[in-house]
């Protein structure tokens, strides 16, 4: 037989190990669907789905992050409200007018924090008016009670000087007062935008109430003219309110 030399043997080795290389290389390539589709029509390969799924959190988690500086930054805004006592009152007169002649009779609202706009005192107002009416309505107001727990949303019903107490978060609420369900819901807005749709603070008590009733209330958001927000953008989960007022008058509709 021929005498095969230590060069061919080496070259041949050479070529063994680069032909392996490309297979390799090849396998994974079709591994992660780079250059051929994977076995099955439409199949998804893993580490593309994986990096789809990174990037959709990452993008999540940048939105969460800009909706918190948003929140933030509206809330310092409003604190910071240099003619704040004008606008209340302008607030409250439109508010006032605005329930003229609505036909509920049942009203939930909220204890006000951070330099929110405070529906209180014109939803007293309209409650001693259902006495005075030709024909007197029994009115009644409520305030939220939270569930941390079970992240729940009810209504108890509010008068000026009735018990309160501090719930989960430090927020007041009625002491043992019955549980109504509104028709009307005033709902305080961090911030809003066209459309009638509402920046809350992210909880989504407002969402799961609202997602529970049957029928559903009508929703009112308040806010002052500062608040609006001309580039915002909703998400698939928002839903809009059914009007919108801010101290210049009704927003929405338009």
């Amino acid at each position: 037989g021929e005498v095969i030399s230590a060069g061919a043997i080496k070259t041949a080795t050479t070529l063994t190990h680069l032909q392996q290389h490309v297979v390799r290389r090849r396998s994974r390539q079709h591994t992660c669907g780079r250059t051929a589709k994977c076995p099955g029509e439409g199949n998804q390969c893993q580490n593309r789905s994986e990096l789809h799924v990174e990037i959709m959190n990452n993008s999540e988690e940048q939105k969460a992050h800009e909706k918190k500086a948003l929140r933030q930054r509206l809330i310092e805004q409003r604190l910071r409200l240099p003619d704040r006592q004008k606008r209340i009152a302008n607030l409250q007169q439109i508010m006032r007018i605005w329930l003229v002649g609505r036909p509920e009779a049942v009203i939930g609202a909220y204890w006000p924090i951070k330099g929110e706009f405070d529906p209180l005192p014109a939803l007293h107002r309209w409650k001693e008016d259902g006495e005075l009416i030709d024909q007197p309505q029994l009115r009644k107001i409520g305030l939220p009670v939270v569930d941390k727990v079970h992240k729940t949303m009810t209504f108890h019903a509010w008068y000026p000087g009735c018990p309160m107490e501090d719930d989960a978060y430090g927020i007041p609420k009625p002491k043992n007062t019955e549980v109504i369900t509104p028709t009307l819901l005033f709902v305080a807005c961090v911030g809003y935008a066209a459309g009638g749709y509402r920046l809350g603070y992210g909880g989504g008590f407002y969402d799961r109430l609202l997602a529970n009733l049957s029928p559903r209330p009508f929703t009112v958001g308040l806010g002052f003219g500062t608040d609006f927000l001309p580039d915002f953008e909703p998400e698939a989960h928002d839903l809009p309110m059914d009007a919108i007022l801010n101290d210049h008058g009704v927003v929405w509709p338009v």
